[in-house]
């Protein structure tokens, strides 16, 4: 099913460590929700810049509405979560976080671009091999980067049947959204006639 093994793990390896390092920093700084809100959006702002403004053809349009799409998604779903006592954020000042739906935003670039480097390794680059791998990397990777942010005390689910912390409806909304902004995308692509190695 994969091309180049050695090249697939080192892709899942940059990624998990990106993961790592953006759940210790929420996780250090969650008091100042400002602070990592500033952070996150100078992050989306940098992605921005080098997939939409800097080249000069080819400029990845879908890459903000995809971000655009996945940061609302998220902003509804966290109100409706946490007005209902489904989860609760420590240690700040407001019930969300102002870095909320940068974090979402980003989470779609995440998973975009990973998705995007791996695809190229399939020996049959399918619809539905492509469905298959945004699934599994949708329902493990963003669910990883709970556990850590959890761990470290940034916000509690109380929903039951719990893994390490993260419960199996947390891990269902996770690929649930991620793959509703992808159906989208994936007709937008479609009715435009947009090439995108991701959503085609």
């Amino acid at each position: 099913m994969i091309t180049n093994k050695n090249t697939f793990s080192k892709e899942i390896l940059k990624a998990i460590f990106k993961l790592v390092v953006a759940g210790f920093l929420i996780g250090y700084l969650k008091q100042n929700d400002l602070l990592i809100a500033g952070l996150l959006i100078l992050k989306i702002i940098h992605n921005i810049y080098k997939e939409i403004i800097k080249p000069k053809s080819n400029k990845n349009w879908l890459l903000l509405v995809g971000m655009l799409l996945t940061g609302f998604g998220g902003i509804v779903g966290e109100t409706w979560g946490v007005t209902n006592g489904y989860w609760k954020y420590h240690e700040v000042t407001r019930e969300l976080p102002l870095w909320l739906p940068f974090a979402w935003m980003l989470a779609f670039h995440y998973l975009y671009k990973l998705e995007r480097n791996l695809i190229p390794l399939l020996k049959e680059q399918s619809q539905k091999n492509k469905i298959i791998l945004a699934v599994i990397l949708a329902l493990i990777l963003p669910a990883f980067g709970e556990v850590i942010t959890i761990y470290l005390g940034v916000w509690t689910y109380y929903w039951p049947y719990q893994l390490l912390g993260v419960p199996i409806y947390a891990f269902i909304c996770l690929v649930f959204v991620h793959m509703l902004v992808y159906t989208i995308l994936h007709f937008v692509c479609k009715k435009y006639n947009i090439k995108d190695i991701v959503f085609n």
